[in-house]
């Protein structure tokens, strides 16, 4: 236990106090601020190209004028086409388009065409603008051709709220408060979970791979089994790294959200609510600001309905035995191989495989979390760490996540005895190319 002690703090303490562990884990809260910084200041980057276009309305559609866009500016105009070609072209006016909407005399026409003339080509931005013009336009022209009553048109829309109620009610006779946003949150947590299992299983996987290589490459490893054993050896590391990981994670949860903070105070990065309803209004759809913000209150009362209590200490199992399932698999073919890193690609795929299927396994989990397909893979070692989580959300049935961590202890616990097994021997193994059929090899040999 000593020995396994020893191993975790060298391992541990040589990586936290390597300059790129360092710099990365003080300079990626920086960069992503940045990041941040960039993106919000290119999106909030208010266009300053103008655009004036002339307007032939042959149907009389605008009749009571055409409002401008952020930038567009609109000119109804009683001249023809072929007048504003010849002053367009000859320079006697600044229009950079001309648009043409004939005359609709069809109120049942679902169809409707216009042409747009310019020497550019047309820009996303300025095609919404115009649709969304023109289809407000035809909408009135039909509601006056129809005689019919805006306000009772728009009363035939109606929002289906489903709130999910549990059949047996509880002992108090109360039912659960109706929140259309749990399926929504339940499947971003799920989302959030499973990608960080995910992540952290190649990231830290492959920095135990490496760290064996580099320490067989260098020899290293023949002074260190003379004094501690090869299992001993193995799981010290894939304990240590673990924990610079784990240091890592805890370091950039802190750093990052304060960072991101200090640029909201500081710079006033954020969506100006005058620029978003300009931004909103421009697309020809409504904003209100009231209806934004009882969404947001629905969508914190929805988070305290998640099962945190099952969650949180669940996700935790499944991130360790996640871990230290892969992480061992990882070690146990760093040892079986040598100089050559592509060797290492074919040693890997086996498993990177059930990684990448439970994954994408994950996402129609997420749409359907107790599918046949769900309920197997969280149940199933190899996928259960990155599945199940996605699940937990939902609230599947307590026998289900009890035999799912049940079956990933033990399987963590017999792929971590399986590849000490290899790893003893792997480690001390010069000149034979590694294989999987020399790994079986080893597992099976006593000496």
């Amino acid at each position: 236990m000593n020995n396994l002690w020893l191993v975790i703090k060298r391992e541990y303490i040589t990586r936290v106090r390597r300059r790129a562990f360092i710099l990365a884990t003080l300079l990626t809260p920086l960069g992503l601020g940045v990041f941040f910084l960039v993106v919000t200041l290119i999106f909030s980057y208010e266009n300053d190209e103008t655009q004036r276009i002339a307007v032939i309305d042959e149907g009389n559609l605008f009749e009571g004028g055409l409002a401008d866009g952020r930038g567009i500016y609109f000119d109804l105009t009683d001249k023809n086409l072929e007048e504003l070609r010849e002053s367009t072209q000859n320079k006697e006016n600044d229009y950079s388009g001309i648009l043409v909407v004939p005359a609709f005399d069809n109120p049942n026409k679902r169809n409707f065409s216009v042409n747009y003339y310019s020497d550019t080509k047309m820009a996303i931005d300025l095609q919404s603008v115009l649709e969304g013009r023109i289809e407000r336009a035809l909408r009135r022209y039909k509601l006056e051709a129809f005689e019919l009553n805006e306000q009772l048109i728009s009363s035939l829309d109606t929002e289906v709220r489903i709130g999910t109620r549990t059949i047996t009610p509880s002992e108090a006779g109360e039912e659960e408060a109706d929140n259309k946003f749990v399926s929504e949150i339940g499947a971003a947590i799920g989302t959030a979970m499973g990608f960080i299992m995910y992540m952290t299983v190649f990231i830290y996987g492959m920095m135990v791979m490496r760290s064996v290589m580099e320490e067989k490459t260098n020899r290293i490893v023949e002074v260190v089994v003379s004094s501690v054993k090869p299992f001993t050896l193995m799981l010290g590391k894939i304990i240590g790294v673990g924990a610079v990981g784990l240091t890592q994670v805890v370091a950039w949860a802190i750093t990052i959200p304060l960072t991101l903070l200090l640029l909201v105070s500081v710079f006033g990065v954020g969506l100006d609510p005058d620029s978003a309803q300009a931004m909103v209004e421009q697309s020809g759809t409504d904003f209100d600001q009231a209806q934004a913000q009882s969404m947001v209150e629905e969508a914190l009362a929805g988070l305290s309905t998640i099962n945190w209590w099952l969650i949180v200490p669940a996700f935790i199992i499944y991130f360790l035995g996640g871990y230290f399932m892969y992480a061992a698999l990882f070690a146990a073919v760093g040892s079986a191989m040598g100089d050559d890193l592509g060797e290492g690609q074919a040693l890997t795929i086996p498993i990177t495989i059930p990684v990448a299927l439970a994954f994408y396994i994950m996402i129609v989990a997420l749409r359907a979390p107790n599918s046949s397909l769900a309920i197997w893979s969280s149940l199933f070692p190899l996928f259960s760490p990155i599945v199940m989580p996605a699940r937990l959300p939902f609230d599947p049935p307590f026998w289900q996540v009890g035999l799912s961590l049940v079956l990933l202890v033990l399987a963590a616990i017999g792929l971590v005895w399986m590849s000490g097994r290899i790893y003893r021997i792997g480690i001390l193994n010069y000149g034979k190319k590694g294989s999987l059929g020399l790994m079986v090899k080893w597992f099976f040999q006593n000496n």
